[in-house]
């Protein structure tokens, strides 16, 4: 291996060896040098040893050319060398930087590390509908570590016309980089801060006349395990995966208590539900029924429970002429007609399963329906003015 000072005209004279790599070093920067090929390319090239292991390492620059000349290739080395007396690796860090994970792999680091093991089933299939849909085929391929916030409202306003689900997947793209952050991966999360969407609350519920047509429907539909699904759903308000993963370990009908399991409820807590007696007596008869599987609601070709009842409900909101009424909101149905009935909101909220007393306060206004009917007791004792 030759030291002797690199010039522009000897590097461009250099001819190449006739059956291997020879290498020339810089006499003036030590540790810059020039590897020449035998088929004539000639590349830049530093050599360093590391301060805190001693192990010798080579990074190359690029190639003599065009693209990169003499002086530029000896200015990159020159603060590489640099970099590499304060400590720095900079094979190291090109390696760490060449093999930095993508978004695609924070996605899976995420799913199996932590929405696997701490979420329901339901909620894990919900964050891979936003990755699938909307986050991977934007950010899947960027390094995790190089997506910027603007990255992230960018995302967020294209999902604009749907705020609520543009409002999910920024949720979930903090959460995810909230435990990058933990993981090591990036310094910062860049989701924070964002602003979200308005969203308008649902207010849809069920009136008297339509709860009579949806109930119409369910007796004429052919599947009466789905129908009874949602008949336990409208007696008790739970929601319907907590409906269609029931099984008989969690009755105690004796009592009238529905014990929901803390892996089966949104808020990860065993719940305890009082039954009413429509309720008891609509368990009583799918036990009679169908109570020889596990679960209340099973596929009986499977034995498995129902995944959802999508088209059934499809199927019985259009023979009941029912608009924009999801399965969901039987919830709202449910909580709108006990407090309109008097039902404080606290015990409502309780029968709910929600612990903020802000979820709740949506049905409020319904609150003034027995409150109205109790003044009018004062009124009807008083005569009326002349």
């Amino acid at each position: 291996m030759a030291h002797r000072k690199l010039t522009k005209s000897f590097v461009d004279k250099l001819n190449p060896g006739p059956d291997r790599d020879f290498l020339v070093w810089d006499a003036e920067l030590p540790g810059f040098g020039l590897r020449v090929k035998p088929s004539g390319v000639k590349s830049y090239l530093v050599q360093y040893r590391n301060r805190a292991d001693g192990r010798s390492k080579r990074k190359t620059l690029g190639q003599h050319g065009p693209l990169m000349t003499l002086h530029q290739a000896k200015e990159i080395a020159r603060g590489l060398l640099a970099d590499v007396v304060r400590g720095a690796d900079p094979v190291a860090d090109h390696k760490a930087l060449r093999d930095a994970p993508l978004v695609k792999d924070l996605a899976v680091k995420y799913l199996q590390e932590h929405a696997l093991p701490k979420k329901r089933a339901g909620s894990v299939k919900n964050d891979r509908s936003y990755l699938d849909r909307h986050i991977l085929p934007v950010l899947g391929k960027m390094k995790a570590r190089d997506v910027r916030p603007s990255d992230i409202q960018a995302l967020h306003n294209r999902l604009k016309k749907t705020p609520y689900q543009a409002n999910r997947v920024l949720a979930l793209l903090s959460k995810i980089f909230s435990l990058s952050v933990r993981w090591d991966m990036r310094p910062d999360n860049p989701a924070r801060g964002i602003e979200k969407f308005q969203e308008e609350k649902r207010h849809r519920w069920l009136s008297e006349a339509e709860l009579l047509r949806l109930t119409q429907a369910l007796d004429a539909h052919p599947n009466q395990t789905a129908a009874d699904a949602i008949r336990l759903q409208l007696l008790t308000g739970a929601r319907i995966g907590e409906v269609l993963t029931a099984t008989w370990e969690d009755f105690e009908l004796g009592q009238g208590i529905w014990t929901k399991p803390s892996h089966h409820t949104k808020q990860k807590r065993t719940e305890h539900l009082p039954l009413s007696g429509a309720a008891l007596d609509l368990l009583q008869k799918i036990r009679a029924e169908r109570g020889t599987c596990t679960f209340l609601f099973a596929n009986p070709k499977t034995e498995a429970p129902y995944k959802d009842l999508k088209r059934f409900w499809s199927v019985v909101t259009t023979a009941a002429n029912l608009q924009d009424y999801r399965i969901h909101d039987n919830r709202h149905t449910y909580a709108s007609h006990l407090v309109s009935s008097g039902m404080s909101l606290a015990i409502v909220g309780r029968l709910l399963g929600h612990t903020n007393p802000l979820t709740t306060h949506r049905y409020a206004h319904l609150a003034d329906n027995p409150l109205r009917q109790a003044t009018e007791i004062m009124a009807q004792k008083l005569p009326s003015p002349t």
